[in-house]
């Protein structure tokens, strides 16, 4: 009896450890955190494309995977071969933001140690996509394939900017950029992406959505 309340405990904790994690790839953490970046970029940066070339990729990153999403929802357009449904989401978005963020921070630091904090924001998106993994949400193709664009997305931004000029952060906009991620965690809402793509999906095809038991039947 006592092993089964441990296991039971284990299992438990282990979801609740997935589900924060997972929080990190949600639109309703990545959007509001991205603007923000874009208006810190609007203070630090030497010139205002440097936001605006964020705000692209993010917009870009975000298209991609809606796109994907419809085309499986409402013309079953994936594959079974591999159990492909469209992009993981929260995958893509948090390897196309984390490591922007963990650029900016990193201004401070010398160029060899910023690529180490750099890297720090691509393991936060590989954590995310294997916790999505765990909660059984998507494949491992889908995945897979959401690090890959996420992590174009995010490095053809960095390489943008290599050359330009960026005021290294103080403590306290340090202590101020992470405050919004931390209190949108704090309230622990997500982000009805998936519903809306869905009721898009059937406004167009006058049909339910396509599921992916119905790809691997």
């Amino acid at each position: 009896m006592i092993i089964l309340k441990i296991l039971l405990f284990i299992i438990e904790g282990s979801a609740l450890f997935w589900n924060l994690l997972t929080y990190f790839g949600d639109s309703m953490l990545i959007f509001p955190t991205g603007i923000t970046l874009a208006l810190f970029m609007l203070w630090k940066a030497s010139s205002p494309a440097t936001a605006l070339i964020w705000l692209i990729t993010l917009g870009i990153s975000g298209l991609t995977i809606s796109i994907s999403k419809l085309l499986f929802l409402a013309w079953g357009i994936g594959s079974s071969t591999v159990n492909f449904t469209g992009f993981s989401g929260h995958t893509t978005m948090s390897a196309t933001l984390w490591p922007v963020m963990f650029w900016l921070i990193g201004q401070r630091f010398r160029p060899k140690r910023n690529k180490l904090v750099i890297a720090v924001g691509y393991f936060i998106a590989a954590m995310v996509g294997i916790s999505r993994l765990a909660l059984h949400v998507h494949s491992v193709s889908e995945v897979i394939s959401g690090l890959i664009l996420g992590s174009i997305c995010s490095g053809i931004f960095l390489y943008t900017q290599r050359d330009r000029e960026m005021r290294n952060f103080t403590f306290a906009p340090l202590v101020i950029l992470l405050i919004l991620p931390l209190s949108l965690m704090g309230l622990g809402k997500k982000a009805p992406t998936q519903q809306l793509i869905e009721h898009i999906s059937t406004k167009i095809t006058g049909k339910e959505p396509w599921t992916r038991a119905k790809l691997l039947e």
